[in-house]
């Protein structure tokens, strides 16, 4: 990477776990080297992606740069919302009020819940007959 990283941030949600950098530049997003609208194909998660950015009207000043690894769609994209939070609390920390305010700080530490021996699931029970 030619350009200067500005700012760097870890995003945690589920089991994914994204890097992000954050660097000067024209808004070009790419994840895992992947252009972003091919790697989050469904709009909804990419306009989820993007709110930090939006929320501090900075949409198209960063290029950013995000390895993602691990979990599905939701939790790689809650991931990379996370990180690009932290990290542009590098660039200016001025910008931690409006992010706190709207969760974007703050690891979702919802996980699934595990299986229990004889159940077939975390909560559901096999059916019980009396007789």
């Amino acid at each position: 990477m030619a350009a200067q990283v500005i700012g760097a941030g870890t995003g945690r949600r589920k089991t994914s776990t994204a890097r992000v950098r954050l660097m000067r530049g024209a808004g070009k997003v790419t994840v895992n080297g992947r252009e972003f609208e091919e790697f989050f194909p469904r709009e909804i998660v990419r306009r989820m992606i993007v709110e930090p950015l939006k929320l501090i009207n900075k949409l198209g000043e960063f290029d950013i740069a995000v390895n993602v690894k691990g979990g599905g769609i939701s939790g790689q994209a809650g991931a990379v919302r996370h990180g690009i939070s932290r990290a542009l609390l590098q660039v200016d920390a001025s910008f931690r009020d409006a992010l706190k305010k709207e969760g974007f700080l703050t690891r979702d530490s919802r996980m699934v819940e595990r299986k229990k021996p004889g159940q077939p699931k975390a909560r559901k029970k096999f059916q019980f007959s009396k007789r």
